[in-house]
């Protein structure tokens, strides 16, 4: 059972609408590319775990706390034998194990994630105790692209390969143990304790006056659209959408971006750029947010 959903991550959604927007150094599109592959493999994985028919809570992205030192687990599954904690790696390409380190085949260390997941095991067991629960956490490494192989893996190390997941679920789904009130307690305590946001954003600087302006496709990214009566239709795949959806999806982009601003009409008009009327735009602020007075000016929350 599905007890927690992944969500984008706020660096993710902020560098793909930067990228949009303005010219990203060559270093954040690839910091981009690694967040967009990392959570495509979580997503993928996330796929398997949602197929078991076993009694289990799953719970994706944790960001939890203990003794001060912050974790992440990309997916925690609790039956009624174990909590299984999982560090899922979408790497591709042939590497190297030596001396508890990776390589990639010309050489250059990676970091090697039994570090990491040993790491969260061991603040993880702390926790929970800390939460009145004994139970036995096993942790591991899960390698999901099928494009990926790594030499001279020692036996002894928690690794799940590609070609090994089929029947890792398979094990997972024979499990009999059944759920009890325990169980769902403590799923629904680490549910309330995942920290939302990351204190460690990499994002660039910008400015408002830096970006682009304009409306993107939600299908393809595009900035060629054009509002024909109540719905906004990309030119370049076709792809229709309502004006007021399109308008608010912008209104979100915009408040992430710039947390700081009031929602106005004008900023909103500005930001939107294809929308024909400020009146049109204020009509499905005013009937989607609640409207208040600061001084001369209106802003919507």
């Amino acid at each position: 059972m599905l007890f927690k959903e992944r969500k984008t991550s706020l660096e993710c959604a902020l560098l793909k609408s930067l990228n949009n927007r303005m010219k990203l150094h060559e270093k954040d599109i690839q910091y981009l590319r690694n967040l967009e592959k990392g959570d495509e493999g979580e997503r993928y994985f996330d796929s398997l775990t949602a197929a078991l028919t076993c009694d289990c809570f799953v719970l994706n992205d944790l960001r939890l706390s203990c003794n001060n030192a912050t974790f992440q687990i990309d997916a925690l599954m609790i039956t009624g034998e174990t909590i299984y904690l999982f560090e899922v790696k979408n790497y591709e390409g042939d590497f190297y194990y030596e001396r508890d380190r990776i390589f990639t085949k010309n050489k250059s260390e990676i970091n090697n994630p039994l570090l990491q997941v040993k790491r969260c095991e061991s603040l993880f067991r702390q926790l929970i105790l800390s939460l009145g629960f004994n139970m036995p956490v096993s942790a591991s490494v899960v390698f999901v692209n099928p494009e990926f192989t790594l030499y001279q893996a020692p036996l002894s190390a928690p690794f799940i390969f590609p070609n090994q997941l089929k029947r890792y679920m398979k094990d997972l789904n024979a499990i009999s143990a059944k759920l009890s009130g325990k169980h769902r307690r403590l799923a629904e305590k680490l549910s309330s304790l995942h920290i939302e946001e990351s204190p460690f954003l990499h994002l660039p600087k910008y400015e408002y006056d830096q970006l682009r302006k304009g409306i993107v496709c939600d299908a393809c990214g595009s900035f060629s659209c054009a509002v024909k009566g109540h719905a906004m239709i990309c030119e370049d795949c076709g792809h229709a959408e309502s004006v007021e959806a399109a308008v608010l999806r912008s209104v979100r982009e915009f408040r992430m971006l710039f947390p700081e601003r009031k929602i106005t009409t004008n900023d909103i008009f500005d930001w939107c750029r294809i929308v024909e009327s400020k009146k049109r735009v204020s009509r499905i602020l005013a009937k989607n947010f609640n409207k208040f007075r600061g001084g001369r000016w209106s802003y919507y929350e």
